[in-house]
């Protein structure tokens, strides 16, 4: 009975999901720099904060953070310091030591709770995720639809978004494909660093519609 309504969430969410943006972003640079086991985490981090904008959604809070100028700006501006903040972090990274040495050690610096939470706090406080979530749930599913049905969308949308992230993590977490990466050294990680700001910034002069 829900099948096409189904249809038609997936097909929205996948046009969303492989869009680069800021979880890519993290991802891949968490993925490059510590290996698959933190790409990992932070997909994972990703995919359970989907819950998060489910959650409001369902509850109708992310109406309400729509409707009002001052919590869609305190949103904005807290996602936009926060992606600010691990950019300027990257800009400053250092010359790699050799590859050979390095990669391995890396891989063991960063904590699953660390990646988990990079992930999650980059994904949780972007507010286009909030107004995407929101029109979804109001514009394509239909409000009749029964709260359980919805549910199990949100279900469908989280477990999506981090089997994505996850596959992206095993990609840019290939030996041969961080031995690229790390001949660049610390050039990745300002590249990555100026993406991440740069998406900071237009995500600051972001303006509700």
């Amino acid at each position: 009975m829900y099948w096409t309504e189904f249809l038609t969430v997936a097909l929205i969410h996948l046009l969303a999901v492989a869009s680069p943006g800021p979880d890519f972003a993290v991802v891949v640079r968490e993925s490059v720099t510590h290996g698959r086991r933190a790409g990992t985490w932070t997909a994972l981090g990703v995919g359970t904060a989907i819950f998060l904008h489910v959650g409001y959604s369902l509850l109708g809070i992310g109406l309400i953070v729509s409707q009002s100028i001052v919590l869609f700006n305190a949103l904005k501006w807290a996602a936009a310091a926060y992606l600010l903040y691990i950019g300027f972090k990257a800009l400053r990274a250092q010359p790699a030591k050799p590859v050979a040495d390095d990669l391995h050690k890396e891989a063991g610096e960063r904590t699953a709770r660390g990646a988990f939470t990079s992930g999650f706090v980059t994904n949780g406080l972007n507010p286009k995720a909030t107004l995407f979530f929101l029109s979804l749930f109001t514009v394509v599913i239909n409000p009749h639809t029964p709260l359980m049905v919805q549910a199990g969308y949100g279900i469908y949308l989280a477990a999506a978004t981090a089997t994505w992230f996850c596959l992206v993590a095993m990609l840019f977490s290939q030996q041969r494909v961080r031995a690229g990466f790390a001949r660049m050294g610390h050039w990745f990680d300002r590249t990555m660093g100026a993406v991440l700001i740069a998406i900071g910034v237009k995500l600051a002069f972001t303006e509700m519609h």
